[in-house]
């Protein structure tokens, strides 16, 4: 796995390539320290699986390097690690493709659930920046539901469709393709029904799936 990791602190910078090299074995990490520099690695590099940066950096706003960022490598994850942790700009960098926020604070084990969850085709956005506003803007209840729901409502229609599509190998761009989705959206209703059935990745939700009953046969 190859990491492009940014932020235009050193010390941050470093701390966080050593706490991820203890986190992940095989792990080849590049860094940059600018959004400048993201962009002069991604002209000649495409070949990463995971890009973490910090959102405020000299080169760009980070309006615009998101969109370049997503535009250049559409395909590579983007997490941002910021200490700017307001829920109308967590909600934009969603629609721009960002497939996970952290907040700086946060523990190794929160960064390394997130990535987790983001290689897996989920969306990791904090509890508490998971609004009403961006269930809303996404037209989906990616809020914790109730645990005691009976297991026949536990994920809704649509939910139903995605994790039976994930069971027959769909990546997230061809179920975005089947349901009429855009990819982003497609990843947040994965990310909700890791949060209702209670699991990490698409293996364990179609596994928990198929023992609730909520796999079609056929």
């Amino acid at each position: 796995m190859r990491i492009l990791i940014a932020d235009d602190h050193e010390l941050f910078l470093k701390g966080l390539e050593f706490a991820l090299r203890d986190m992940f074995d095989d792990v080849e990490f590049v860094l940059a320290s600018n959004y400048d520099k993201i962009f002069e690695i991604i002209e000649t590099d495409k070949n990463f699986n995971l890009i973490l940066t910090d959102l405020a950096m000299p080169g760009a706003t980070w309006l615009e390097a998101i969109s370049k960022i997503h535009e250049v490598i559409p395909n590579t994850p983007i997490i941002v690690l910021s200490a700017v942790f307001e829920p109308k700009i967590v909600n934009k960098t969603i629609e721009l493709g960002v497939s996970g926020y952290i907040h700086k604070t946060s523990s190794n084990d929160t960064i390394k659930e997130a990535i987790n969850m983001v290689m897996s085709g989920g969306v990791y956005i904090p509890s508490e920046l998971l609004t009403t506003e961006i269930c809303d803007i996404f037209s989906l209840d990616a809020c914790p539901t109730n645990s005691e729901a009976p297991k026949s409502k536990l994920l809704t229609n649509k939910q139903m469709d995605i994790i039976n599509l994930i069971a027959k190998g769909l990546a997230n761009k061809q179920i975005a393709y089947e349901l009429g989705l855009t990819e982003g959206t497609v990843k947040l209703y994965i990310t909700d029904i890791f949060r209702r059935l209670k699991v990490y990745n698409r293996t364990a939700a179609v596994v928990e799936a198929s023992k609730l009953g909520l796999i079609k046969n056929g």
